[in-house]
């Protein structure tokens, strides 16, 4: 006879265990591919940029082990309530996971051609946008190995900062493209390495979304919070 747990067989929770540690794995990889992105574009750094795109085969392989779980799950389990949120939740993750995984290699890929370039912008901007994205990923993370709603929630509410930092270095970028037509090319690859940056906040609040709802059982119930919409400030560049 099955031995009794949480569930009426405990094999059922540790289907359930090995669901929520499948994706804490490929939750780890992403933020190690977010981490080499960030040292490719801030210390020029080829080698992370390689090793960036490489990890993208890893997080894949784990998007699609994860699919024929949750699909295996699904028909031998036959999950209802609480459990069905849980194991259905599982797919919506893994689909954000799987971007940031891809943005992260975008970035890195970015990174190699802008290293050709002498860049006419500080990095300052860019570099605590990645330390905000990365610590986002990292509470989110958490909060999807122990089911913790109120982290979701400070990392639901923490998209703004991003978006905020987002809009400014467009701002910024644009004015220099303005100013000389020689910063066209390496502004427009710092505004697509800005923009996948905000891309990666967002599908981390998704994850934030759905830890919520996995948790609560109804959704977070304000709006979305972004960024103030200030692209007509005029900011000037430096000296």
């Amino acid at each position: 006879m099955p031995e009794k747990s949480g569930h009426l067989v405990r094999s059922y929770d540790n289907d359930l265990k090995k669901l929520t540690d499948l994706l804490v794995r490929m939750g780890g990889i992403v933020e190690t591919q977010v981490a080499l992105a960030a040292e490719a574009v801030i210390e020029h750094n080829a080698e992370a940029a390689s090793r960036t795109v490489e990890e993208d085969v890893k997080v894949d392989a784990l998007e699609r082990e994860i699919e024929q779980f949750v699909i295996r799950m699904l028909a031998l389990r036959q999950p209802m309530a609480a459990d069905l949120r849980q194991v259905v939740a599982a797919l919506k993750v893994t689909g954000d996971l799987e971007r940031i995984g891809d943005y992260a290699a975008n970035v890195a890929k970015r990174s190699v051609v802008l290293a050709q370039f002498q860049v006419p912008y500080s990095l300052g901007g860019l570099s605590h946008m990645i330390n905000l994205v990365q610590e986002q990923l990292r509470t989110i993370m958490d909060a999807l190995g122990t089911n913790d709603a109120e982290k979701a929630v400070e990392v639901w509410r923490s998209d703004r900062a991003v978006d905020d930092i987002y809009n400014t270095i467009f701002r910024e970028l644009i004015t220099y493209m303005m100013e000389d037509p020689r910063n066209i090319t390496p502004c427009t690859h710092l505004l697509f390495i800005a923009k996948n940056l905000e891309r990666i906040g967002d599908h981390t609040t998704n994850i934030a979304e759905t830890i919520y709802y996995t948790v609560k059982g109804e959704p977070l119930s304000d709006a979305r919070p972004k960024g103030a919409n200030s692209a007509y400030a005029v900011i000037r560049p430096k000296e």
